[in-house]
């Protein structure tokens, strides 16, 4: 079973974020992307309809997990193995610093 979350740009939903045997899939929301106002979740996906593979965790979400003091304190509340990057993606950037947000998709 693989792991999902919903990725927001502001407080639209942009796409959902899975983990997968594979790897990893970001997939564009399509009522986003049919939005006069929708942006990129980052430069380095540009908006499209196709879906977006990787075998790592996406350098952009990587970036979102965060680091030090702050990394410790996540992985002792929340008791994720420190090596989990998408678990601590779910778990950690609910309210990230910047537009782009990470909420567990429950619903898979």
């Amino acid at each position: 079973m693989s792991k999902r979350g919903k990725v927001f740009y502001g407080e639209k939903l942009a796409g959902i974020i899975s983990e997968t045997d594979e790897g990893y899939v970001f997939l564009y929301d399509k009522t986003y992307l049919e939005s006069e106002s929708a942006r990129p979740v980052s430069l380095t996906m540009p908006l499209t309809d196709g879906a977006y593979l990787s075998k790592v965790l996406f350098a952009f979400f990587d970036g979102l997990i965060p680091e030090g003091w702050l990394l410790d304190l996540a992985t002792t509340h929340w008791k994720v193995r420190p090596n989990d990057r998408f678990e601590l993606l779910l778990q950690t950037c609910k309210d990230a610093i910047g537009a782009v947000s990470i909420i567990p998709d429950d619903n898979n």
